[in-house]
This record gives C-alpha cells, structure tokens and sequence, in this order.
C-alpha cells in the first residue's frame, strides 16, 4: 500500500526516516494511511465536539496529499515524543550582554532539541573590534557568537532521528 504513494525511492526514505512514527524498533505507522490516521486523530483530538467526525475530515484531507501539514506536524503530532509541532520560530532579541547572548543559546537549543527551526538577529551585538564598556576589552563581534550557535545547532542536529 506504502509504495503506490512514492513514485521514487527518496520521497519513500525521506517518509520512512522523518515523519514514520516508531520508538525504537517498533513501527507504529505501517503505512503512509497509518501516518495520516495517527496526524488526523491527534488534530481531532483538540476539537471539543464531533471529534470522530473531524478525525475523518482531517484524514480525507491528508489522504492522497491533498494537504500536507508542515514537517513537525507530520513527525510529531499523535506521537508520545515530547516537540514542538511548529517548524520554525523568530526568536527573541539578543542583547549585548554576555548573559542575553547565552540565555538565548541555551533557549535556541532547547527549541532545538524539541525539533524547532530557529532564527536569530546577531545585529545588536557590537561589530569587531569595538571597545566593550564594562570591561575595557574588545569586542569579538556578531560572527565570533554565530560560530558558537553553528556548533551548538551541529551537535544537536547530528543525533536527531
């Protein structure tokens, strides 16, 4: 049944490893319907009224990719994993302070680890080369601290499943 829905191996892969829902080796979806099922019950799940009714509605609409909700919906939604069902997020402003600078790393990995994109605006940090005030040092600029949120997003995303 899975297979009359790919027409190519990698749109095939890219289900079976991203949006297939299994823990460990036990496959919960066996097949795309399954996914679509899993999704529609758990959209459903947070009407207040007719929940059958809209669990099938939801599911005609998936079927056949009529619709295709975004990614982390698809991976998330009707699954015991603990993410984010939303794919990307503007994040806050970075002051320029050591602490705003990692009390945003630290919530950009956290967003990270649920499976959120995240966005950043390193144009408030002082540019290169600029004395700081408090410290007399100078300043590294934005790139040295992107560098440090490229690392942070390259660990996090290399033990993604």
């Amino acid at each position: 049944m899975t297979r009359q829905y790919f027409t190519t191996d990698i749109a095939r892969h890219i289900w079976d490893t991203k949006y297939r829902y299994r823990v460990g080796n036990v496959i919960h979806d066996r097949t795309v319907a399954d996914t679509w099922q899993r999704i529609a019950c758990a959209l459903a799940g947070t009407e207040r009224k007719d929940r059958e009714h809209w669990e099938q509605h939801f599911c005609g609409v998936l079927e056949g990719f009529k619709f295709l909700p975004g990614g982390r919906i698809q991976a998330g939604a009707g699954t015991h994993h603990k993410v984010t069902l939303l794919n990307c997020f503007v994040m806050g402003i970075i002051e320029d302070s050591m602490d705003s600078i990692f009390d945003n790393l630290k919530e950009g990995a956290l967003t990270m680890q649920q499976g959120g994109g995240v966005g950043y605006d390193f144009s408030t940090l002082r540019p290169y080369g600029t004395r700081a005030r408090t410290t007399g040092s100078i300043a590294s600029g934005p790139v040295s601290f992107m560098r440090i949120w490229d690392s942070m997003c390259a660990t996090l995303l290399q033990h993604r499943a």
